[in-house]
Formats: structure tokens, C-alpha cells, sequence
């Protein structure tokens, strides 16, 4: 008959689980120490030149250390040729191996310190007795000089609690040593009894903790730093991304305007044509009713899409309506309403001339709303960058499509802190892009800036766009990029 098992208090459960708390947290940091595998200590970046001087000074320095714990745990210790000379090889071995393994090297040193410092311990009391002065023990000035040397490297590039981890057993193997291994027992009739060695342990741990300290703020904020740049870059990618979308979704939003025009026609049309033709047929009735039907569903889904793309808060610092965008429900512009957009320009403050070239062919409404856009964006973009500069604004009308050419002379006054987001010129790129063009900006030999941009004439590049090299293509003439004629090189 099974027997009902009495509930547990929740005092014992409490107290088995603070008993059982240190293990996990122990047993990880025993595992992340067992771990070897660490990238190497990374050469400086500047000077060239001296890319591996850390390197070269801790070898150095590992040769002098390992040199003087020889010499000191040989004849200081009495350990003899074999022991205290691999023991001081372990050491100067152990701060060099920490460059590339901080933690096999730290399990050296520590390993090489308590075998040495266990092994010299009753010969330290036989060979000095309690008023005459011993050696350090057990931690000698060249191994804690070298346990401090690889903890300091650990610290540097490992995670914090690895390096208090090994902070803490090497404390407790300093603690094991002094405290329970102790010191000589003299007897009560001895004068001035003492320890026959100088006891070190306090003194090193203190050590090791400043340096484990010192390499722990070090990581820290060389970590910091890196994320910080790391962080500008992203967000530097983000702004470009983002710019990128709210013009894709500005042209996309402009074209459905155009689009919804159309759309709008042929609805009127589907519907006023039956009452054009004489007894009209039920067929054809039927199937200007379907097209005015589907009409209308397009138009409806169009809407909706501007619902999602419009802006609701446009920004538009110098009045220009570049930016953003214009008014969600404002005409979209064409180049017919090129003269409003200088004027708005000249009274912002630059000198801007127009000059059009060539016979006016009818353009797609695409292509006379991208050709605006480019020279607003330009327009803006002097008045934020070239204030006080001469601009010239030249439209070439060419069989195959429309050149644009915005240029502007030197600023005469610095230019104050943009109010503008920094990626008008990708906005270009994107229309010309879309609409099978070509875009060109730099600056010119003036000191000032130059776009120009061919656009196809309707809407769409050329089979042999990209074998074709004449001027009729690209419509770029050869001073495209010398400034404004008449201005004197500088």
C-alpha cells in the first residue's frame, strides 16, 4: 500500500536551494576556464610599422621574468637545478603563451607557483629558522610579477566573470597555502619565534586583483567603442535605407496620381460612349459597363495605396516643396510650373537663370514630374549648401528625351548646418533609375556643383542605351562640369 510522502516546508526547500546556488554558478566558470580556445591578442593599428611592439615588449619581459625565477627558486627556495628551473621556465613560458592562450597560460603559471611553492616549503623551514629572515613565500616576486602579467592579459580579453573566476582560485590557492600549510612551530623556550619565510599572500592577491581590475575597465571600453562605432555605421545604413524608401514611396505615390488620371478618363469615357453611337447593342453596352467597372476597382485599390504611401507631415524648409513632398492633395507638378519654382528660389536668396534649349516634344507626365523633382532637389540643395551662388537651370529637349543640367557657381558665404537629411542625390538616382535615365552629378572646376540627368521621353531607356555613346543619348555637352560659363577659374 503505497505511503502518502509528507509535504516538504518551504524553509527546507529554501535552505537546499541556497545550498545548491554556488554549484552551477561554479561548474560555469570551471568550464568556460577549461575553454583554451581565444582569438590572439590583436597587433596595434598605427603605426604600421610598430603593429607587434606589444608583442615584442611581453616577450621581453617574459625572458626577464623567467630568468629571475629561475635564479630565485633555485638558490631562494633551495629547489635545485631541475625543479626550480623548469618551475621558472613554466613562468616566463606562461606570460608568453598568454598572448595568443591567456588561459592555458594562467593554469601554468598558477600550477608552476603552487608545485614550486608546495616543494620549497619544508625546505624553507628546515634552512631558515624563525629569527633569521626567509625568503617570499609563497608567492615569489618574479611569479607574482608573472601571475600578474597573464591575469592582466586575461582580463583584457576574456569575459568578466572568467576573469573573476580566475581571480578567485588563485586566491584560493594562495589562501590553501599560507593559511593551512602554515608556518614552522618553534618551541616555548625559542627567542624572537617567527615565520621562517615572508609571507606574500595578502600583498599578491591585492595585486592581482588591480590588475584583474585594470584589464576587466580596459575590455570594457575598448567593447564600448567598438559598439559605438559599429552602432554609428548602422545607423548611418538605416538613414540611407530609409531615405531610399520614402523616395521610392514619394515616386510611387506621384505616379499613382498620374495613373488615377487616366484611370478617371477612361471611366468617363467607358460611360459617356454608349450614349455616343446610335442603338447602341446590349454587347456593347455590357462591355463599356466592364471596362468602367474595372476602371474603378483600379481606382479604388490605387487610393487605398496612397492611403498607405502619402506623408502626412511634408517637410519643406526652403518653401520649394522638396523633401518630403508636396501637400498630399496638391496637383502633382510638371514642367510648366518651372517659372513659380525659380522665383521661389531667387526669393530665397540665390540668383537662378533658366535657359531651354531644343523643340518641346510631348513628354509622359512621368517623365515631366521626375524632370521637376531633380531640378527642386537641386534648387534645394544650393540654397542649403552654396548660399549666395549664381545657379543655372538648362533643359535640352532632344527626339529621344529631356537633358536637365542645374549648376551652381562657388558659395560666397559658409553654408549653415543642413536642416535636410543628407541623401537628396540618392532620391535622384532613384527616379532616373525607375524611368531608364542617366544621372551625373560632381563638382566642377569653379568650386561649385553640377547634375545632370538624361530622361527618356517616354519614360523608358532605349534598346541600344547601352551601345550608344553620341550626345543624342546622353545629351551631356563638354562643359558639363566647368561651372557656369562666364565664371573665372579660381
Amino acid at each position: 500500500m503505497p505511503t502518502s510522502r509528507a509535504p516538504r516546508s518551504p524553509r527546507g526547500s529554501r535552505v537546499q536551494t541556497l545550498a545548491q546556488a554556488p554549484f552551477p554558478f561554479l561548474r560555469g566558470i570551471l568550464a568556460e576556464l577549461a575553454v583554451p580556445a581565444v582569438a590572439p591578442l590583436p597587433p596595434l593599428s598605427r603605426p604600421r610599422r610598430l603593429r607587434r611592439l606589444p608583442h615584442v615588449v611581453v616577450c621581453v619581459i617574459a625572458l626577464g621574468l623567467g630568468l629571475a625565477a629561475m635564479d630565485e627558486l633555485s638558490d631562494g627556495y633551495r629547489l635545485g637545478f631541475p625543479l626550480g628551473t623548469l618551475s621558472g621556465f613554466a613562468l616566463g613560458v606562461a606570460v608568453v603563451l598568454a598572448l595568443w592562450r591567456p588561459v592555458p597560460a594562467w593554469w601554468l603559471s598558477l600550477g608552476a607557483t603552487v608545485v614550486a611553492a608546495a616543494a620549497a616549503h619544508s625546505d624553507i623551514v628546515a634552512a631558515f629558522p624563525g629569527p633569521v629572515p626567509g625568503p617570499d613565500w609563497p608567492w615569489s616576486t618574479s611569479a607574482m610579477m608573472a601571475q600578474a602579467f597573464v591575469l592582466f592579459l586575461l582580463a583584457l580579453r576574456l569575459p568578466t566573470r572568467v576573469a573573476v573566476g580566475a581571480l578567485s582560485l588563485t586566491s584560493l590557492a594562495t589562501y590553501v597555502l599560507q593559511s593551512l600549510a602554515g608556518g614552522p612551530s618553534y618551541p616555548p623556550t625559542a627567542r624572537l619565534p617567527g615565520p621562517s619565510y615572508h609571507p606574500t599572500g595578502a600583498l599578491a592577491v591585492v595585486v592581482f586583483a588591480a590588475v584583474v581590475l585594470l584589464g576587466t575597465a580596459l575590455r570594457g571600453r575598448r567593447e564600448a567603442r567598438t559598439q559605438l562605432v559599429e552602432q554609428a555605421s548602422l545607423t548611418e545604413e538605416e538613414r540611407a535605407r530609409r531615405t531610399v524608401l520614402e523616395e521610392r514611396s514619394r515616386i510611387a505615390r506621384e505616379l499613382h496620381d498620374v495613373v488615377a488620371h487616366h484611370m478617371s478618363v477612361i471611366s468617363i469615357q467607358a460611360q459617356v460612349a454608349p450614349h455616343l453611337v446610335e442603338n447602341p447593342t446590349d454587347e456593347l453596352k455590357e462591355n463599356l459597363e466592364g471596362i468602367r467597372q474595372n476602371a474603378l476597382e483600379a481606382l479604388t485599390e490605387l487610393r487605398r495605396v496612397l492611403g498607405v504611401l502619402r506623408s502626412e507631415n511634408p517637410e519643406d524648409p526652403y518653401g520649394l516643396g522638396a523633401g518630403a513632398g508636396v501637400a498630399p492633395d496638391a496637383p502633382q507638378p510638371t514642367l510648366g510650373r518651372l517659372d513659380a519654382l525659380v522665383e521661389n528660389t531667387r526669393a530665397a536668396g540665390l540668383d537662378v537663370t533658366t535657359e531651354i534649349t531644343g523643340e518641346q516634344l510631348p513628354l509622359a507626365p512621368g517623365v515631366e514630374l521626375s524632370a521637376y523633382r531633380i531640378i527642386q532637389e537641386a534648387l534645394s540643395n544650393a540654397l542649403r549648401h552654396a548660399p549666395g551662388s549664381a545657379v543655372k537651370v538648362e533643359l535640352w529637349h532632344f527626339p529621344r528625351g529631356l537633358q536637365v543640367r542645374v549648376v551652381n557657381s562657388r558659395p560666397q558665404r559658409p553654408a549653415p548646418p543642413s536642416p535636410g537629411a543628407g541623401h537628396g542625390l540618392l532620391g535622384m538616382r532613384e527616379r532616373v533609375a525607375m524611368l531608364g535615365g542617366t544621372l551625373v552629378t560632381s563638382e566642377t572646376s569653379c568650386g561649385g556643383f553640377a547634375v545632370a540627368a538624361f530622361l527618356p521621353g517616354n519614360g523608358t531607356a532605349p534598346a541600344d542605351a547601352a551601345a550608344r555613346t553620341d550626345d543624342t543619348f546622353t545629351g551631356l555637352p563638354a562643359d558639363t562640369f566647368t561651372g557656369i560659363p562666364g565664371e573665372e577659374t579660381p
